[in-house]
């Protein structure tokens, strides 16, 4: 169950982070592309970022 539980996250989080990389533009940001995208699970705490991640997730 717990292998299981780590794959569904592993995907989501991938899954995630790959919505955010290819709708990056659509944001406020300007730099760290690499940075915002990898770390955008610890990021969402932030309102400003989360607003921002908000518009690249929408296409």
């Amino acid at each position: 169950m717990g292998m299981v539980l780590g794959i569904v996250a592993l995907v989501g989080y991938g899954y995630g982070g790959w919505r955010f990389w290819k709708g990056f533009h659509r944001t406020n940001f300007s730099q760290g592309r690499l940075s915002l995208t990898l770390m955008w699970p610890v990021f969402l705490v932030n309102k400003s970022y989360r607003q921002n991640f908000g518009k690249a997730l929408k296409g």
